[in-house]
C-alpha cells in the first residue's frame, strides 16, 4: 500500500452508509446512500461513488455524483426524499444498473451507464410483466435494493423490510415485510421481473420464533454474494447493529442462519453483551461481504454525531471459519489496512475504533434532539465535501477510547492534542482496564494543546485504551507516539 488504511476508510467529511463493494476491472467500487453532516433525516445527498485499486485499500478515489435525486420523474413531493441505500450491478449486455429508492413510495427506480461512476440516466421503475409496478398497493413496502449476477449471467434482485408494528404513514401506507427477505430474477431488459413475488427463506421478526434466526431476524439491507460455489445471503438484522448471514445453494433459497459477521458494538465478542456495555454508541448498519485478493471484507458502517443520520463508512477482514461460514469481525481502527499499524506517527483520534462512555452506551435514537453529555464523533461547520476536522468530543471522568492495533518498536513517549476545561490525567493502556503503560497530566486548553509522557510499552502487537480521571470535559484531536 502507498500508505496505511484506517477506519473510515474515507475522508472524515464523508458520510456514506449502506456501502455495496463491487469489484470492476481491477478496482472496488463502493456504492452506498449520502447522509448529511448534522442532517434530520437519513440520506438526504445526492448518490456518489469512491473507489481504489484492489491493490492499494488505502487509495480511494472520489467519482463524484452518479446520480440525483432530481433526475427520478416522480420522487414524492412534501417528503425529505431520502435516496435509500442502492446497489450496482453489471449485467450481461455490459453496461452497469444502479437500482435506487426514495422516501417510501415503494417504487424500485433503474438508472443505467456505460462505466461503473459515469453519470447514470433513469431508465424506469421495476415492473411486472403486464407493466405493474412493484411495490402496488397491498404488496409489502419494497426496501433496499440489492443486485445479484450469478456465473449463468441470471440477474437477481432482493428486497424487503421488516419491522414490527411500524407505523404505516412512515412507509407510504405500505405494510412491512412481514414474512422476510423478497427475491426476484429480472428479465434481460432489467426491468421486468420474470416470475413474481418470491420469500427467500430468511425469516422477518414476525415469523423468526423457534427458527435458527431467532434474535437475529432479517430487518432490512438484502445482499447477495456467492462465494466457493455456495450463496451467501448478507442482512441487517432486527436488533439494528449487526450484519448477518446465511447460506444456501441456490440464489433464490431457501437459506440457512450462518452468523454474525460485524456488530458495530462489537456485541457477541468477549466483554461486550449487550448495547450499555458496547464498544460503541450502536444505531443501525448496513453493507455487505466481498472477497479481495484472497481475503475477506465485511464493509459497513458507524455512527456520529449523536444520531443515526451522519454515519461513516467501514470495513474489517473477516476469517472463514473452515466450515464455510465466518467468524464475527472485531472493530479495528486498522480495518482495510491488512496489519497493525505503525507503532509510531501522529494519528486522528477520528479512528477510535470503541468509544465508551462512563454511564453507559446506547443505541441511538432516529429521534434527532439533544442526547446527553456523552463522547461522541463530530466535526466543525456544516456538511461539506472538503477540508476535514473530525475529532471526539465531550469527553468526561471515565470515558473509555480504544485503537487497534498498533505495532511498536521502541517507542518512547505519547502525546495527545485536546482542548476544554478539562483537568485530570488521562491514563493510557494496552488493555481495556489494565495497568497503564502512560500517565499523560492534562490542564484547561482554550486552543488546541499538547499534552506529553513518557510510554513504556514492549516491542509487540497491541490495542492503546485511553481513559480519562478528572474534571471539567475536553475534546480529542490526536495523538502522536514517539
Amino acid at each position: 500500500m502507498k500508505q496505511q488504511a484506517f477506519n473510515p476508510y474515507l475522508p472524515s467529511y464523508e458520510y456514506i452508509p449502506d456501502a455495496e463493494p463491487h469489484i470492476f476491472d481491477g478496482r472496488v467500487y463502493i456504492y452506498g446512500s449520502h447522509d448529511k453532516f448534522n442532517g434530520v433525516s437519513f440520506c438526504l445527498n445526492d448518490y456518489v461513488c469512491w473507489s481504489a485499486p484492489t491493490d492499494d485499500l488505502s487509495d480511494w478515489r472520489y467519482e463524484g455524483v452518479i446520480f440525483r435525486q432530481a433526475q427520478d420523474p416522480i420522487k414524492p413531493k412534501g417528503t425529505l426524499n431520502s435516496m435509500f441505500a442502492p446497489d450496482v450491478c453489471r449485467a450481461p449486455d455490459g453496461k452497469y444498473y444502479l437500482y435506487y429508492f426514495i422516501g417510501y413510495t415503494s417504487r424500485i427506480g433503474v438508472a443505467v451507464c456505460d462505466t461503473p461512476a459515469g453519470k447514470y440516466e433513469f431508465l424506469g421503475y421495476v415492473k411486472y410483466a403486464d407493466g405493474t409496478l412493484l411495490g402496488k398497493k397491498g404488496e409489502p413496502l419494497q426496501f433496499d435494493p440489492g443486485l445479484f449476477v450469478d456465473d449463468d449471467g441470471r440477474v437477481y434482485m432482493y428486497t424487503g423490510f421488516g419491522p414490527v408494528n411500524y407505523p404505516k404513514f412512515l412507509m407510504g401506507g405500505h405494510k412491512a415485510t412481514v414474512e422476510g427477505a423478497m427475491g426476484f430474477e429480472m428479465e434481460p431488459d432489467m426491468l421486468t421481473i420474470k416470475s413474481g413475488l418470491h420469500y427467500i427463506g430468511v425469516p422477518a421478526k414476525a415469523k423468526g420464533a423457534g427458527t435458527a434466526y431467532e434474535g437475529h431476524e432479517f430487518f432490512e439491507a438484502a445482499s447477495m454474494r456467492k462465494f466457493g460455489g455456495k450463496y451467501y445471503f448478507i442482512y441487517s438484522s432486527f436488533v439494528g447493529h449487526e450484519l448477518c448471514y446465511a447460506t444456501g445453494d441456490s440464489p433464490m433459497g431457501p437459506f440457512t442462519f450462518g452468523g454474525v459477521l460485524v456488530s458495530i458494538g462489537d456485541i457477541g465478542l468477549s466483554g461486550y453483551s449487550s448495547l450499555k456495555n458496547a464498544a460503541n454508541f450502536t444505531g443501525n448498519t448496513h453493507g455487505s461481504l466481498i472477497e479481495i485478493n484472497g481475503e475477506y471484507f465485511v464493509f459497513y458502517h458507524r455512527q456520529t454525531n449523536r444520531h443515526q443520520f451522519s454515519r461513516q463508512a467501514c470495513a474489517e477482514r473477516v476469517k472463514p471459519d473452515g466450515r464455510g461460514g465466518f467468524i464475527q469481525a472485531e472493530l479495528t481502527s486498522c480495518g482495510l489496512n491488512l496489519k497493525p499499524l505503525k507503532g509510531r506517527g501522529e494519528y486522528e483520534a477520528r479512528i477510535a475504533c470503541n468509544l465508551i462512555s462512563p454511564k453507559q452506551n446506547r443505541f441511538y435514537s432516529v429521534i434527532k434532539g439533544f442526547m446527553g453529555r456523552e463522547p461522541y464523533f463530530t466535526q466543525t461547520g456544516k456538511d461539506r465535501e472538503d477540508n476535514p476536522d473530525q475529532y471526539i468530543a465531550n469527553i468526561t471522568d471515565g470515558t473509555i477510547i480504544g485503537y487497534k492495533y498498533f505495532d511498536f518498536d521502541n517507542a518512547r513517549s505519547i502525546s495527545i492534542k485536546l482542548k476544554g476545561s478539562a483537568e485530570g490525567t488521562v491514563y493510557v493502556s494496552q488493555t481495556k482496564g489494565r495497568r497503564p503503560c502512560a500517565e499523560i497530566k492534562i490542564s484547561r486548553a482554550k486552543d488546541y494543546t499538547v499534552f506529553t509522557a513518557p510510554l513504556v510499552i514492549g516491542n509487540d502487537i497491541s490495542a492503546l485504551f485511553f481513559k480519562f480521571k478528572g474534571t471539567g470535559s475536553f475534546d480529542f484531536k490526536s495523538f502522536e507516539i514517539l
